[in-house]
């Protein structure tokens, strides 16, 4: 009881570290493993759970798979649909066969060893892809394809090394019957995981559980993870985590009552399952083991962190235009192995070694822990650090209201390089931003906890645009005061209504107003007004404020070198006072300068004139 009371203490102390520094968890679970294991303080062994490990960490593999395929809506999966297939076929294959051939070279291994270690390192998984994207606020379709690739990989890979391990290494039957136990235990997992959604949707749906009892949904939807899981592998080994990932992704896209409630305690148990589970496994890493493999072991981790992760990362993108190549290049970098090679690592290690082939062992657990621990490291311990490098955390621009001037507005902003996060409550109006492949965050735009589940914490600007001036005033208020946004605007249907939103600070586009000069443009000055409603195709109008130290106090004339040709300098603000600038124009630090031209030209202007820290 003390051991299993520290683990849990340690676990939830984590998540406060982590949360505060900013790093994701998975490091410490690792540090914190290996200080309570028999390599520092002697707490954790193999022997501290006796015969229960195995179901202990089953269970909680079950819940976290679960619970990370039940967020993964169809709607998301389809933004990122190609790499997804990618990633979990092509450059898993590659990850698999790659790993398998490094072994051999660099270990010496045996072929049957080789494959089963390049089976179970091809397994990410939500254990520590969703730790880093809780720190890494990466776009959509870059957070969807990594959840897609650690769910099904951690399926996929999960069986493929029992197979490897009982066909092959155990028995030796062959490729035909390794590949016929394959399709077997994944078609017991995906019609266990199939049955227990059912008998669980009919109960939410059924009088069992009343309307309004959030707890009993709860414990129901929780429970189609563990009974699916359960009745799997009573049918064959390693069928139930194939089950859980497919009772989560079909209860997860099922209309079912109270889903915030659910996803939030689904949330909550994996946390404490998924530190006690880490911890656990990481205490039994054999250090000595890993420092037997001496060189190779090194040569193993740089050919899969520098070679294979970056070829399959490239190879699933390619010809993807809507991954930018940061994107790509932090998909190439973040690719750390979580619990599902720990776990089946160490049960087959104990076999192995129960069966007299010590040596199997060791280099099995060895190997894999030592690829663990260096990409948990490295890769997980660094990716706030590489995707700020790499500029895939932009800032948010959220925009309250999915109608038709929320998604026109939307628009405009993509074609320029921002992230949009629309937040809609209708159902209808969901389904139009997602069909024209807009990030869509389902809440009402008013209530805090909609704003903070969209991401307002990560917002520059906040936007409201719905029909209803009470709704738009009181999303302005909490963005203003509660989350502390830089810019808010909003959409003003009643001129009446202006003053009010005004008076806290909002800069409000009265919707009359508006479209009467929109109006008056295209008649006075049809030109400019179709060049300007094009933006983001091949041209741009941008402001930035002027922050380049060695810039400031030269005149326009003086700074033509600096900026490039195909943009130039309309307007100059300072003070609040707006002018065209003449050549003996001095620009001051702090100015704002307003650049037209060609989209690229634009930006490198701006980027001369505004540095990133």
């Amino acid at each position: 009881m003390p051991v299993i009371a520290a683990i849990l203490v340690s676990g939830l102390v984590v998540q406060l570290v982590a949360h505060r520094l900013k790093v994701p968890s998975v490091i410490f679970y690792l540090l914190i493993g290996v200080v309570l294991g028999p390599e520092v303080l002697g707490l954790v062994t193999l022997e501290t759970f006796g015969d229960g490990l195995e179901i202990i960490v089953g269970l909680s593999v079950a819940i976290i798979v679960f619970e990370g395929a039940f967020a993964l809506r169809i709607e998301r999966i389809r933004s990122a649909s190609t790499v997804s297939l990618r990633l979990v076929t092509v450059s898993a294959l590659v990850m698999f066969l790659g790993t398998a051939v490094a072994v051999r070279f660099f270990e010496g291994a045996d072929w049957e060893i080789a494959l089963l270690i390049g089976a179970l390192l091809v397994a990410t998984g939500p254990t520590v892809i969703t730790p880093i994207l809780n720190v890494v606020r990466v776009r959509d379709h870059v957070a969807t394809a990594l959840e897609t690739e650690g769910i099904v990989n951690d399926v996929t890979a999960a069986i493929v090394a029992v197979v490897i391990f009982e066909t092959l290494l155990l028995d030796d039957l062959g490729v035909p019957a390794t590949l016929l136990s394959f399709l077997r235990r994944l078609g017991v997992g995906v019609a266990a995981g199939v049955l227990a959604t059912v008998i669980i949707y009919y109960l939410l749906d059924s009088e069992f559980v009343p309307e309004r009892d959030v707890q009993a949904s709860q414990f129901l939807v929780l429970a189609a993870a563990v009974g699916a899981f359960a009745a799997a592998e009573a049918v064959a080994a390693e069928a139930g985590i194939a089950a859980a990932a497919t009772s989560g992704i079909l209860l997860g896209n099922l209309d079912i009552d109270h889903r915030e409630e659910i996803e939030r305690f689904a949330e909550n148990t994996t946390l404490v399952v998924l530190s006690f589970v880490f911890i656990s496994l990481a205490a039994l890493i054999d250090v000595q083991a890993i420092a037997a493999l001496g060189v190779g072991a090194v040569g193993l981790v740089l050919v899969i962190m520098l070679v294979l992760r970056p070829l399959g990362a490239i190879i699933a993108t390619a010809g993807v235009e809507r991954f930018t190549w940061p994107e790509r290049l932090f998909i190439a970098g973040v690719g750390p192995r979580g619990i599902i090679p720990a776990s089946v690592a160490t049960l087959f290690a104990i076999e192995l070694e129960l069966a007299g082939s010590v040596e199997a062992g060791e280099l099995l657990v060895g190997t894999v822990f030592a690829v663990i621990f260096a990409t948990v490291a490295i890769e997980a311990g660094l990716a706030r650090q590489i995707g700020d490098v790499l500029g895939v955390s932009p800032m948010r621009t959220i925009i309250i209201g999915g109608g038709r001037v929320g998604r026109a507005l939307a628009t405009r902003l993509e074609r320029r390089g921002e992230y949009v996060v629309i937040v809609e409550i209708d159902d209808e109006e969901i389904e139009r931003a997602r069909s024209k492949g807009f990030t869509v965050y389902e809440g009402d735009g008013s209530d805090t906890e909609a704003l903070r589940g969209a991401g307002i914490g990560d917002a520059k600007r906040v936007i409201t645009v719905t029909g209803d001036d009470d709704i738009n005033l009181l999303a302005c208020q909490l963005a203003l005061t509660k989350f502390d946004v830089e810019s808010v605007y909003s959409r003003v249907n009643q001129s009446d209504n202006i003053d009010a939103f005004e008076s806290i600070g909002v800069e409000a586009i009265d919707s009359p107003t508006a479209t009467a000069v929109a109006i008056d443009d295209e008649i006075e000055r049809p030109a400019i007004t179709h060049w300007m409603n094009e933006l983001g195709d091949s041209h741009d109008v941008q402001e930035v404020e002027v922050t380049a130290e060695n810039l400031a106090g030269k005149t326009i004339r003086d700074l033509n070198a600096q900026i490039p040709d195909g943009a130039f300098v309309a307007v100059v603000s300072r003070d609040g006072e707006n002018h065209v600038p003449s050549a003996d124009s001095v620009l001051e630090y702090g100015d704002h300068v307003t650049f037209i031209g060609d989209t690229g030209a634009v930006k490198r202007a701006m980027e001369r004139f505004h540095p990133h820290d």
